[in-house]
């Protein structure tokens, strides 16, 4: 006699890149977001993010304005050409956002903005909005 499973869809892990300089932040909000089972990668710049791009997609892209080697508008915009699909999933987690180098950047590609320091509440609530890919 054999049983039957019933085999319900297992729920899809999102993935989240986080792209700071800042690595103890990332750091915390890497484990805030793995403890409400999101799959986490980081990257201290544009550069390191890029490179893990090239091998996969992501859910969401959790990126600072100013960092080293690669700045995140100048990360935003390689990836525009690589893999414009992805350019819907940014959050820009910043302290840079007033920084009129920047203005016309954020306001060219309407991503959310949210500024440093952010409530884990308020960052989770957000990703949840992110469209799907």
């Amino acid at each position: 006699m054999s049983t039957v499973v019933d085999r319900q869809p297992v729920p899809h892990k999102k993935c989240v890149l986080i792209v700071d300089d800042d690595l103890e932040l990332a750091s915390i909000y890497e484990h805030l977001l793995e403890t409400f089972n999101y799959d986490v990668s980081t990257a201290a710049n544009g550069v390191a993010a890029l490179k893990l791009l090239l091998s996969r997609d992501v859910d969401a892209i959790i990126c600072d304005l100013r960092m080293p080697e690669l700045e995140g508008d100048l990360f935003y915009s390689t990836l525009e050409r690589m893999k414009p699909h992805l350019c819907r999933r940014f959050i820009f987690l910043t302290g840079a956002a007033d920084d009129p180098k920047y203005h016309s950047f954020l306001k060219q590609v309407k991503s959310l903005v949210l500024h440093k320091p952010v409530h884990p509440e308020r960052l989770l609530m957000e990703l949840q909005r992110l469209p799907e890919v």
